[in-house]
């Protein structure tokens, strides 16, 4: 998932009335609560984010494994994943050329190493298959996208990579990651995005996910997690905080950064006040959805 996968919906005409107040995703949840001056930059500004290597390998790699299921059972080894790395890459480098300019920089950077690209990628299917053995498994659903329109009339949406319903009816929500699992202080952030899902689905559904699971590829580790309706009421109030939150740093213009390791990773540290920098004014349309009297507090 990209980082604009909640999108301002405030792009309708003013006059228009939408049938909600505005749009999250996880990510965008995770984005404000990180940094909301990189909630701005992401959603509002929309500005560009050079291709990483960690994200384009994460990338391809989600696609493999979403591919493998379309494999007869018999066949979902790890020769024939490995098969479909390079036709997935090829398939990445024409969709999106800024992803090309990794193998081959034009402003003289030391290109990416192709070969040692797939062996990694390579590496973290290896992983996968240490965890996991899909000829056994037969997902109900993989690369789902999943929405709610809760009653405040905030639209939930995201897409979760695999959705498993055993024949006995027990669900469970599974997420790729590509990198290394965190320390147990950061478990519960990073099961942030799962609860999300299981809110949606038990909303959407009726259904409380049985297992939720976070399979981390980088060092070969699953987290999983059992939720219960308790938690997914407190998960559905904290997203409602957020985007309470989100709209008054809409109306105010209050976007402060929150300096954390994690600035490290980001793309904009040269603009932001935290670091030194002047962010660039706010979009005109950003601005004017902000003070619009039909869509006030829609921000994503």
């Amino acid at each position: 998932m990209t980082a604009t996968d909640s999108e301002l919906v405030l792009e309708a005409a003013p006059d228009a009335v939408p049938d909600h107040v505005g749009i999250l995703s996880p990510s965008g949840a995770s984005d404000f609560m990180s940094c909301p001056l990189l909630y701005r930059f992401r959603r509002l500004d929309k500005l560009p984010e050079p291709a990483g290597v960690p994200a384009v390998r994460g990338t391809l790699v989600h696609t493999v494994l979403e591919r493998v299921f379309d494999l007869p059972a018999p066949r979902r080894v790890p020769v024939e994943a490995e098969a479909l790395l390079e036709p997935a890459l090829h398939e990445m480098l024409a969709a999106e050329p800024e992803v090309a300019t990794l193998f081959a920089p034009a402003d003289g950077e030391a290109p990416v190493d192709r070969a040692e690209f797939l062996a990694e990628c390579r590496a973290l299917l290896a992983s996968w298959f240490s965890l996991e053995d899909p000829r056994r498994l037969e997902p109900a659903e993989r690369e789902l996208p999943v929405e709610h329109l809760l009653e405040s009339r905030l639209l939930l949406r995201g897409v979760l990579d695999r959705l498993d319903v055993a024949p006995t009816g027990e669900v469970r929500v599974v997420d790729y990651k590509s990198s290394r699992s965190p320390s147990e202080h950061f478990v519960g952030k990073a099961l942030f995005q799962l609860r999300f899902y299981a809110l949606v689905l038990w909303r959407t559904r009726g259904v409380v996910p049985t297992l939720l699971q976070l399979v981390y590829l980088g060092n070969s580790e699953t987290i999983s997690y059992v939720p219960d309706e308790a938690d997914l009421r407190a998960t559905e109030r904290k997203l409602q905080a957020v985007w309470a939150a989100i709209a008054r740093a809409t109306e105010t213009g209050d976007w402060r950064p929150h300096r954390s390791a994690l600035c490290g990773w980001c793309a904009h540290q040269a603009i932001c006040p935290a670091w030194g920098g002047t962010p660039p004014p706010l979009p005109e349309l950003a601005t004017a959805s902000a003070t619009s009297p039909a869509s006030a507090g829609s921000p994503a």
